[in-house]
């Protein structure tokens, strides 16, 4: 896996960084983003690099809170371990699941900085976005992303995304997070463009 850093942010991540430094507070003091889309759709790297326009900014990956049998039954443990604590202004301590021991082993330490960052499929569901400040969505059609996340992972994992394509439809066809987003983040390239999602028209 390569370590090399993520390209520098452009404008159009600058003007977003600003942007979101000038949101009221979501979650007690801080203003809560959520980077969604369907897997294989560029979050990750997205929001590394909106981080490092944040100036750093935590980034929370919801990789660290689902499971091999709950892939979408992440929302108690990120309530009470992560924004239960981040609403009081206090340091948020959650567990983080190995995907290879198929379970918990370690710990990790989430600030309550002004602007935190949360990548994942789903983080837009209705029971989170109240919690919310922003929500993003990596503007890639379904079956695009899960082809990218296949070539990603290779053929060993081929019967995981089986059942990962099966879950993240039912998931979204039940609670779709795209129609509340804000901003729509179009991959050109090796850059974005950032459009008004369909939030603006409600």
């Amino acid at each position: 896996m390569s370590t090399s850093p993520p390209p520098a942010a452009g404008p159009a991540l600058a003007a977003l960084a600003r942007e979101l430094h000038g949101l009221a507070p979501s979650c007690g003091p801080v203003r809560l983003v959520a980077v969604d889309g369907h897997a294989g759709s560029g979050k990750t790297t997205f929001a590394d690099r909106l981080a490092g326009a944040l100036g750093g900014t935590p980034v929370l990956r919801l990789d660290d809170l689902a499971t091999h049998r709950e892939l979408f039954g992440w929302t108690g443990r990120l309530r009470s371990q992560v924004l239960d604590p981040l609403a009081a202004g206090r340091e948020a301590v959650y567990d983080v699941y190995d995907w290879q021991a198929r379970a918990f082993t370690g710990r990790r330490t989430l600030p309550p900085a002004p602007v935190v960052l949360v990548e994942g499929v789903g983080e837009g569901r209705q029971l989170l976005r109240p919690h919310l400040a922003r929500l993003l969505w990596m503007e890639l059609p379904a079956a695009a992303a899960w082809a990218r996340g296949r070539r990603r992972d290779g053929p060993a994992l081929a019967r995981f995304w089986d059942g990962w394509e099966r879950a993240e439809r039912a998931h979204f066809s039940a609670d779709p997070s795209r129609p509340y987003a804000g901003l729509l983040v179009v991959p050109d390239g090796d850059a974005y463009r950032l459009v008004p999602g369909p939030a603006h028209a409600r």
